[in-house]
């Protein structure tokens, strides 16, 4: 009998469940929980949500850890853990705020204080020592706050930098993802410009300026805030998604219109410098790009092919390589478009990928060795419905993976 595509739909999502049902019964060892924001829960009406679940540490399949709880707001778009494990701050882009919460040693998220934004938050970063919280918000104008942090608690506003294009100051800039480097030194933020890039409108291209840029800013005493050199940095057409590696050498930014990875090697001064090779090819559509905690390697969402691609880094010069072949194929299938990816904190063995029109998570595990990724057993998993961003947090029974800068 051939099922329509809803049962066949349904029929994934029960085996899923009756799985996570008998890894439950069973006792499996937890080795992170992984948040998951949705922009409307698991009956029409919700607003933001935020799903916990817990990972097993040898298959890396997830189940449901706590009932899902409030985002705090409306259209929850980015979320950030500091280096702690111990706050969880979640951007709501519809109202105007970014809540914190504390995270339980068992999991359990507990709303604390929050922040309202004169314009809507677009994505969030903590510096590692936990003390400045980035935020990077607007619609048709990119300006970064920073906010500073005590024992997870948000403050007030310390420094407010506002973006322009030099020689097109009128243009309308819509900011997209900030990233921090691991020691701390210097904040990173990727705009593009929508007077100079306006796909479907050609009459609304009104400017000539190249359409993505990377803002640099190295971070001084009491959080102060200083242009790096030569900021801002050349990205391509319409950056989407930011990472750094672990020892503070290579940033990374995902192009959304052109389909390729660019990379930057990160000078003395906190300038960046595109590296000689690049930009790589990735799917179409990238988005959201994670780092490996080791430093190893990089994963990269495509939401039009709902696929992951997976590259080595060349440690000396940061260069990724050809996309890893994982059967056969150089990528690997997700749920229906992927838009935020994380690796697990813990022990980097695990990728997790937040699916927005697949209303689910995908789960990967990673060969620490080769850096190819497998499925993870029973995915995808459920959540509700449009998945905007995804975290990790380790359970705390074993020593973190890092690599020191």
């Amino acid at each position: 009998m051939k099922l329509s595509k809803l049962s066949q739909l349904f029929l994934v999502s029960a085996i899923g469940l009756i799985l996570a049902t008998w890894l439950t019964a069973c006792n499996i060892v937890t080795i992170d929980y992984v948040y998951v924001s949705t922009s409307g829960g698991s009956s029409s009406g919700n607003t933001g949500q935020i799903y916990s679940f817990a990972a097993d540490a040898e298959t890396g399949a997830l189940r449901v850890a706590h009932a899902a709880v409030s985002s705090g707001g409306n259209s929850p778009i980015a979320m950030a853990v500091d280096a702690s494990y111990s706050n969880l701050y979640v951007a709501n882009e519809a109202s105007n705020a970014v809540v914190h919460f504390t995270i339980a040693s068992d999991g359990t998220l507990a709303q604390k204080d929050s922040l309202a934004t004169t314009e809507p938050p677009v994505a969030i970063a903590i510096n590692p020592a936990g003390t400045y919280l980035y935020v990077l918000t607007g619609t048709t104008s990119a300006t970064l706050t920073e906010y500073p942090l005590s024992t997870g608690s948000i403050g007030s506003a310390t420094v407010t930098e506002s973006f322009s294009v030099p020689g097109f100051a009128t243009d309308s800039l819509v900011p997209t993802a900030i990233t921090v480097l691991p020691d701390g030194s210097a904040v990173y933020a990727a705009v593009y410009d929508a007077s100079a890039y306006s796909p479907g409108c050609p009459s609304c291209v009104t400017s000539n300026a190249n359409p993505g840029w990377v803002f640099g800013f190295g971070v001084g005493s009491g959080g102060a805030l200083a242009a790096t050199a030569d900021s801002p940095y050349q990205a391509g057409i319409k950056p989407s998604g930011m990472a750094t590696d672990p020892t503070n050498r290579f940033v990374y930014v995902t192009d959304f219109a052109s389909n390729e990875l660019i990379g930057y090697t990160v000078q003395s001064t906190g300038e960046l410098a595109f590296m000689v090779n690049g930009p790589f090819k990735t799917g179409n559509e990238p988005g959201s790009v994670a780092v490996d905690p080791r430093g190893l390697f990089i994963y990269v969402t495509n939401a039009l092919d709902s696929t992951v691609s997976a590259y080595s880094i060349s440690l000396p010069t940061g260069s990724p390589s050809a996309a890893l072949a994982t059967s056969g194929s150089s990528s690997n299938l997700t749920d229906t478009q992927p838009v935020a990816i994380t690796v697990d904190a813990s022990l980097a063995r695990f990728v997790y990928t937040a699916n927005h029109l697949g209303d689910s998570v995908s789960g990967f595990r990673l060969n620490p060795s080769t850096g190819v990724l497998s499925p993870t057993l029973a995915g995808p998993y459920p959540t509700g419905s449009g998945p905007t961003a995804i975290v990790t947090v380790p359970h705390g029974n074993h020593a973190i993976q890092t690599t020191a800068p």
